[in-house]
């Protein structure tokens, strides 16, 4: 009987990598592109004013373009912080939540459930996720109540605390 080597196998193969740069031109690129293109012209035809303003406006255009979206990402990083500091509020709180469950291949209903939040985190994606105490991982659209804890800011013990008292 023959035995087939386990380098062989598929998920053994190695993935292609590329060795090529960045898959977009950046700012820097365009420069060197114009530059090299005003070196090489030919001194008896060089180039057009009209094409090298145009080009010139390219540029401007693309660095500010740059610029922004570095400004827009920073944006967008600061709102996913502020995000996790808002929802982290919500840990040690009851919540309810909503969940679509099937009832057979044609229809779903609503469930809802109460639960309170142990802990919240921010996916790669910038969603914020929340675990509850029932263990599950729930995306915050799924909230539809935050109820505060009755205890809080009072000395009083719970009824489940005065009851094995």
């Amino acid at each position: 009987m023959t035995t087939i080597n386990e380098s062989y196998f598929l998920q053994n193969k190695p993935k292609p990598t590329s060795t090529t740069g960045q898959s977009a031109l950046g700012k820097d690129d365009f420069l060197k592109l114009l530059i090299t293109q005003l070196q090489n012209q030919d001194p008896s035809n060089p180039m057009d004013d009209r094409e090298f303003i145009a080009q010139m406006a390219q540029f401007s255009s693309l660095e500010q373009m740059t610029n922004m979206n570095k400004t827009i990402q920073k944006f967008v990083d600061t709102q996913t912080s502020q995000s996790l500091v808002q929802f982290s509020e919500l840990i040690g709180k009851e919540v309810k939540w909503v969940q679509e469950v099937d009832v057979d291949d044609y229809r779903t209903e609503l469930q809802y459930s109460d639960n309170k939040v142990q802990s919240v985190k921010v996916e790669f994606d910038g969603t914020i996720r929340i675990l509850l105490d029932n263990n599950r991982w729930i995306h915050h659209e799924q909230l539809t109540q935050v109820s505060g804890d009755q205890n809080q800011g009072t000395n009083k013990p719970s009824e489940k605390e005065s009851e094995t008292s």
